[in-house]
């Protein structure tokens, strides 16, 4: 699933394409919206609330889309060949003279008055690439629930906004604790300490082809999607589980040396093998 860099990074786009100018076309490719259309309206602004996109069009239209595992924007030039995907995983495309953005397996998309964006974001945290981030409620918030293992709280967007799995995984390495540690457990420095750091990552981060955390050449990440390879610090070996709660699963990695906590216990050598050619690195 994206992350709030790579959403912050797709507003930005399509900020730069859309803004300012009138859309020259709109086609919804959806049946609840099959008839509208937003020609003539001017594009006023894209902009990211933590996973979230809302494009603001004239007449006080906002278009709320979020990308979830597999959905993108692509944004092409005049002439240009979309290249996205097949067309029947397109939902929406709006075009000006000059650019059109499409938008692709998008699981996401609704048109609501701008009045509305409350409905849709409104339950979400602090976002950590927004103005309204504020390290001091985003630290009130994961503490909120100190028996919830840190990686479900991290990625709960109503605590903070903008993490995923990758960030997830590589800020709990850098913390130096495993994913499944309570919340209430984390050492009051280190806790201090998250919410700066978490930001941090997503902003040097959001103008980057390549997300990276290490500072090591040709290294882009300590932990996610690295098992069963060495641990960059330690040798050991990368692991990989599940984490969730029961009903949304995601993979977690972890170095059982450099990390201190409770953890799943580990299966089979090749397990992790396995699991690992499965994931992306």
């Amino acid at each position: 699933m994206p992350e709030g860099d790579t959403v912050w990074q797709t507003a930005k786009r399509l900020h730069g394409a859309l803004a300012g100018k009138v859309l020259t076309s709109s086609d919804f490719r959806v049946p609840k919206y099959a008839t509208v259309d937003l020609s003539g309206r001017h594009v006023l602004t894209t902009v990211p609330r933590g996973k979230h996109l809302l494009t603001r069009v004239e007449g006080g239209l906002t278009l709320h889309t979020h990308l979830r595992m597999e959905g993108a924007w692509r944004v092409y030039g005049e002439g240009e060949r979309w290249k996205g995907g097949p067309a029947h995983q397109i939902r929406v495309v709006l075009g000006t003279a000059d650019r059109t953005a499409v938008g692709y397996r998008l699981q996401v998309m609704e048109l609501l008055r701008t009045t509305e964006e409350e409905r849709v974001v409104g339950h979400l945290g602090p976002d950590l690439l927004g103005p309204d981030w504020n390290p001091g409620l985003a630290l009130t918030n994961l503490l909120a629930d100190p028996a919830r293992p840190l990686g479900e709280a991290l990625l709960d967007q109503r605590n903070l906004a903008g993490i995923g799995n990758v960030y997830k995984s590589e800020l709990c390495f850098l913390l130096g604790v495993t994913p499944w540690l309570p919340v209430g457990a984390l050492p009051a420095d280190r806790a201090a300490h998250l919410p700066g750091l978490a930001q941090r990552l997503l902003e040097v981060n959001r103008d980057r082809l390549v997300r990276r955390t290490t500072g090591l050449p040709h290294q882009d990440l300590f932990v996610y999607g690295r098992a069963p390879r060495p641990c960059l610090r330690c040798r050991t070996s990368i692991r990989v589980a599940d984490q969730g709660d029961g009903t949304q699963e995601r993979p977690t990695y972890w170095c059982p040396s450099c990390q201190r906590g409770p953890a799943p216990a580990p299966g089979s050598p090749q397990r992790w093998r396995e699991r690992a050619r499965r994931m992306p690195g």
